[in-house]
């Protein structure tokens, strides 16, 4: 037992031995896996921050240096520029936030002012309805309304009136029915044709031709008889070789009794007896009319009812146009004689005066009267001839007198030789009959005709003459009356008239041939004027041209251009925001035809009437939009004149409320115009556009029109003529026109300011082209000079302001030979316009200041470079003075220039125009 424990013991040392070392080197294992990294962490952490960071060598790096390589280092700055860019779009999103809750409350506060807006207009509504209907209110107090009156006809089994105490004293309130011919009827007036009665056979067949030619074209002619307010009834001229075969004056009397609308006593009816010759057959003398008018070249004292009755002129030129060619000019004022007078008295006057004793000027203007005045006249003016105090003709016998009326003075000679006479006389003498009862002769009426038509002053001899029309026509503004006794004074008389009342009258008695006298149609229309003026109805509207419109495509909306506005702070107007507005209208009224019947005789002639000498309108422009500075009411607050921006923003006068439209002529120049409609976008005070496309082809399908935010109406023209420019286009509502070419280049401000100036004087041309004519010493014949100059006459209306008027005046009232040669030419038509201006207002045009060039750079050449564009001018410059028999075009050095209109000045100063 001792060896076995002895055993154990001794054996077990060595494993309690392996047990501890095993036990020791757990521990030092231990001690070093745990101990000894922490040891060195610390001691290398002490080596660190002793050596300072840039001597660190296990610790972290500043800069990104672990980032050794080139691809960590891209994929470093990456991180970085990604993070920057977080970091901005954070900030942006916060901001945007921000904005968003600033904009959601202004969003609710525009939506509570809209609110509130809509309350304040409804009540304004509310408000407006309430005032006009108090406003109608009070006009159906103040002012009944008035409806227009029934029209009465006639019923064909009606006995008229209650008959005068005898046809010889026939007046209008006695003779005439009025009740026919309402204020509101239009004057309608029914011809009688062949089939009616059978007198018209024995007329002579021109007279016939010619006064159908002229019903055909009269505005008041109408082919009802139940509705008409005059008839008409053509008795003469008869023809000579029937004058045995006619019917008797009996048989006349019953023709016309048998005429369907006669009614027993033929009131309202009209015969009419026009002549072509000096002696005429007055067979309706011993003819009763009843109550019928008549109008005829000769009277009888006792057939003659003053103010019912009436004296027409006689029908020279029946189916021709007068020859302007042939016609003399006006001046010089002074001719070859003094005085002509060339005839022969039916009643044997030649023996008298063989027998009659010669004495000298002096002798006669000392001598007692003779009882016969025309026996002292024959000798005071043999006298006055053979004194040679002046170059004078008379002639008291003719080798071949023509056929007259007893105690009438024959004319001599033919018509061709009288004229050639009369061109080289300033004055022809007119010697009234002797037969005191004869009022009115045809033979004097021929003589009238005669030198109205040559431009040589009548001079009437004799009182108690009645003149074509002399209740109407004041006479003496284009003749000279003189009692006979005053006969011996008569040559003082002429040599103390000045030359410029001479000129006026010749003038005054060239519009009244060509107005009254010189065509078939003159003669039926002053006929039917004349009764229409007695008896108060308006006269019928001239209608304006119908617009054909020609559909296009409307493109984007145009762009304004900044070099055709200011280029500084100058405010042209304002852009309309309303709808475009039309010119007030005046209707030519009941007053206005009243005010010629009474007031006439003391009315003092101006330029805006269109015949300032006399009442007779036979037809007036359409709705007669005058060329006065409109109504003369300026509401109140309606133009603040003011100065600096006040005036800019404004146009202040008389109208402060006005617009103007554009006419622009064009042909065939698609891209041109275009251009030039693009160039009006924003322009102040424009009304429309009326584009007059003077092609017949039309323009291409797929053109794009710009959208300048005001109409545009494109016209269609039945062929390619200059006088489409100045027709009256219905679609025209404004008194001011624009007339402008569509290659002129304006500005803004230009046009502005030639609107203003225009505003200042309406009744003539203002524009910007001036030019001017010239007397061609060598040649003898007027130039047209485009030339600049400081001086001018004519102001093109390829770019100028005038009045509507003047379309109606151009297209209606003009001579159809001067718009014949424009369409000739296809030229002139704007001196044709300054002709006509100059000769109804004795004014020239206004020039307003423009560069130096207005037309468009670049674009396509027009008529005006043509070769022979300026010899055509020269032409018409020419060919228009012998029409009007004058040169009316004045010479002016007026300009019109704006000297603070573009000046740079602030708002509180004054910014207007002067002129210089």
């Amino acid at each position: 037992m001792q060896r076995n424990g002895g055993g154990v013991g001794a054996g077990g040392q060595p494993w309690v031995l392996r047990r501890v070392r095993l036990t020791w080197l757990s521990f030092t294992l231990f001690f070093i896996l745990v101990f000894f990294p922490l040891i060195a962490h610390y001691y290398l952490t002490t080596i660190d921050d002793a050596g300072g960071p840039d001597k660190r060598i296990f610790g972290p790096r500043p800069g990104g240096e672990l980032c050794e390589t080139k691809h960590v280092q891209d994929l470093c700055r990456i991180r970085e520029s990604v993070s920057e860019e977080l970091l901005q779009l954070e900030a942006k999103r916060q901001e945007l936030n921000g904005e968003i809750a600033r904009l959601n409350l202004r969003i609710e506060a525009c939506k509570r002012s809209i609110d509130s807006a809509k309350h304040d207009l409804l009540q304004l509504k509310n408000v407006i309805s309430q005032t006009e209907h108090s406003y109608k209110e009070l006009m159906t107090q103040n002012q009944p309304k008035l409806s227009l009156p029934i029209r009465l006809l006639p019923d064909k089994e009606d006995p008229g009136l209650p008959p005068p105490r005898s046809a010889r004293v026939c007046r209008r309130a006695s003779c005439f029915d009025y009740a026919r011919c309402p204020l509101t009827s239009g004057f309608p007036v029914y011809v009688y044709g062949a089939a009616s009665y059978t007198w018209l056979d024995y007329i002579d067949p021109l007279v016939k031709q010619a006064f159908a030619t002229a019903v055909k074209g009269s505005v008041y002619v109408t082919d009802n008889p139940n509705v008409a307010c005059l008839y008409l009834v053509l008795v003469g001229e008869l023809q000579e070789e029937s004058s045995s075969s006619r019917p008797s004056p009996s048989e006349l009397e019953k023709q016309l009794k048998a005429l369907p609308y006669w009614r027993s006593d033929g009131h309202n009816h009209v015969l009419v007896h026009l002549t072509r010759k000096s002696m005429t057959q007055n067979f309706l003398y011993n003819v009763s009319t009843g109550r019928a008018a008549v109008a005829q070249s000769t009277f009888l004292e006792q057939q003659y009812r003053e103010g019912f009755d009436l004296v027409v002129s006689p029908l020279v030129h029946a189916l021709s146009e007068p020859n302007f060619l042939e016609l003399p000019p006006q001046v010089p004022v002074k001719r070859k004689y003094l005085f002509t007078f060339q005839g022969e008295r039916v009643e044997s006057l030649s023996t008298r005066l063989q027998e009659a004793p010669r004495h000298s000027f002096e002798e006669e203007m000392g001598g007692d009267p003779p009882a016969d005045y025309d026996d002292r006249i024959v000798g005071t003016l043999k006298a006055v001839q053979d004194s040679h105090l002046d170059q004078v003709l008379v002639e008291f016998t003719c080798k071949d007198p023509r056929p007259s009326s007893p105690t009438e003075w024959a004319l001599c000679a033919e018509r061709e030789d009288r004229l050639e006479v009369l061109k080289a006389s300033t004055f022809a003498l007119l010697i009234a009959p002797g037969d005191e009862r004869l009022v009115a002769s045809a033979g004097c009426g021929m003589r009238l005709f005669e030198a109205l038509e040559v431009g040589t002053i009548p001079v009437v001899l004799g009182e108690h003459s009645r003149l074509p029309y002399h209740q109407f026509i004041r006479w003496n503004e284009a003749a000279i009356i003189v009692p006979k006794p005053r006969v011996t004074e008569l040559h003082f008389l002429l040599r103390s008239l000045p030359d410029n009342d001479l000129l006026s009258m010749r003038r005054q008695g060239r519009f009244l041939w060509e107005t009254y006298f010189s065509t078939s149609e003159a003669v039926l229309d002053t006929l039917l004027a004349s009764i229409r003026t007695r008896i108060q109805v308006p006269a019928a509207p001239i209608k304006d041209e119908p617009v054909q419109e020609i559909p296009y495509k409307a493109g984007k909306i145009a762009e304004t251009d900044t070099n055709l506005g200011d280029d500084g702070d100058l405010d042209l107007g304002p852009v309309e925001t309303e709808p475009p507005y039309a010119s007030p209208r005046f209707l030519r009224n009941f007053t206005y035809t009243a005010a010629d019947t009474y007031s006439t005789w003391n009315r003092a002639p101006g330029p805006f009437h269109l015949f300032p000498h006399t009442p007779l309108d036979p037809v007036l422009p359409s709705e007669a939009k005058f060329l006065g500075s409109g109504t003369g009411f300026r509401p109140i607050g309606g133009g603040t004149g003011g100065s600096g921006k006040e005036f800019q923003a404004s146009l202040g006068g008389n109208v402060p409320r006005e617009q103007f439209t554009v006419v622009m002529l064009t042909y065939e120049r698609e891209e041109v115009l275009m251009n030039s409609l693009e160039r009006l976008n924003g322009l102040p005070y424009l009304n429309k556009v009326v584009v007059v496309w003077n092609s017949p082809k039309p323009p291409s399908d797929d053109l794009l029109w710009p959208d300048i935010g005001l109409p545009i109406v494109f016209v269609r023209t039945e062929k390619n003529s200059l006088n489409n420019r100045f027709l009256p286009w219905d679609a025209v509502e404004t008194e001011a026109i624009l007339s402008i070419d569509d290659d002129a280049h304006l500005r803004h401000d230009e046009i502005m300011f030639g609107f203003r100036v225009w505003r200042e004087a309406r009744d003539r041309i203002v524009g910007f082209p001036g030019r001017y004519h010239a007397w061609d010493v060598n040649h003898r014949s007027w130039l047209y000079n485009s030339n600049y100059s400081c001086e001018l006459s004519m102001v093109l209306t390829g770019a100028a302001f005038f009045h509507k008027y003047y379309t109606y005046l151009y297209s209606y009232v003009m001579p159809q030979a001067i718009r014949d040669m424009v369409d000739e030419y296809i030229n002139c038509e704007d001196i044709a316009m300054n002709f006509l201006v100059s000769h109804i207002t004795r004014k020239p045009p206004i020039k307003v200041t423009s560069r130096w060039t207005f037309r468009c750079p670049g674009c396509p050449q027009a008529l005006s470079h043509d070769d022979s564009h300026f010899h055509e001018r020269h032409m018409c410059i020419n060919f228009f003075v012998k029409v009007y028999g004058y040169m009316p075009l004045l010479y002016t050095q007026f300009r019109v220039d704006s000297v603070l209109f573009k000046t740079r000045l602030p708002h509180d100063k004054t910014k207007c125009f002067k002129f210089i």
